[in-house]
């Protein structure tokens, strides 16, 4: 066997267990939902709480497991937390969940709403007000799951999870409802905001975004209260 030949056949094998494991992540997630012993489970998540620019995005995922079909599993076989994707799986998955959810709901925050209420307060309103929607009127025993933590003055059973979006089915599909629905806004907002790359870095502070804000200044949809080194940099 040539020098190398088995460290590459192992690099290959590992390269294909992770695929596999990926592949098959959904199992996982909705067998954890399914121990939960309910029949509703309803997951929030949201998008862009760390973004300099744009709108935070939540969005909320109720699945009817006793409606459920094995078709609707297979397909939803690779789900996961929607960073663990590409830009095209979670287009890909994007219909699959729209089409196995019993309910889904999404919620944005603008970016003056944001400035004027703060980041927190505004994400912790977005999920309660996602939650709030995929359960209103839900006859029948509903858990409630959040990513990392709980959401006050919410009026059904929750749970939070830690790293949930890669534990609940429920979590990972908002997750991925919520940032394709962001996404798709921002690469829009790159056609009436030209020059600051948005459908690239989607509002993320990236060096190129950075970059940006110092050549052209802010956007009307940059957040003014977000305290980063880029805007440090400019008198605002």
């Amino acid at each position: 066997m040539a020098p190398g030949a088995s460290t590459e056949r192992a690099r290959s094998s590992a390269r294909t267990r992770r695929r596999a494991r990926r592949a098959g992540s959904g199992r996982r997630l909705f067998a954890f939902d399914r121990r939960l012993g309910v029949r509703f489970v309803a997951g929030a998540d949201e998008a862009g709480r760390g973004s300099l620019a744009g709108p935070l995005v939540a969005a909320g995922v109720l699945f009817d497991y006793d409606a459920l079909t094995m078709r609707d599993l297979r397909a939803l076989k690779a789900l996961n937390d929607s960073k663990q994707h590409t830009h095209v799986a979670r287009e890909e998955l994007y219909p699959l969940v729209l089409r196995s959810a019993a309910r889904v709901v999404v919620v944005s925050r603008c970016v003056r709403g944001i400035d004027a209420r703060g980041l927190h307060k505004t994400n912790l309103a977005a999920l309660r007000d996602a939650m709030r929607g995929v359960t209103r009127d839900l006859r029948g025993e509903v858990i409630c799951l959040v990513d990392g933590f709980s959401v006050p003055e919410f009026e059904r059973p929750q749970r939070a999870i830690v790293d949930g979006d890669a534990t609940s089915a429920a979590i990972a599909a908002a997750s991925i409802v919520a940032k394709v629905t962001r996404d798709r806004y921002m690469r829009h907002a790159d056609t009436l905001h030209p020059g600051w790359r948005f459908a690239d870095h989607v509002g993320y502070s990236t060096p190129e975004h950075r970059e940006a804000i110092l050549r052209q200044g802010i956007s009307p949809l940059h957040r003014m209260s977000f305290q980063s080194l880029a805007y440090q940099q400019l008198v605002l």
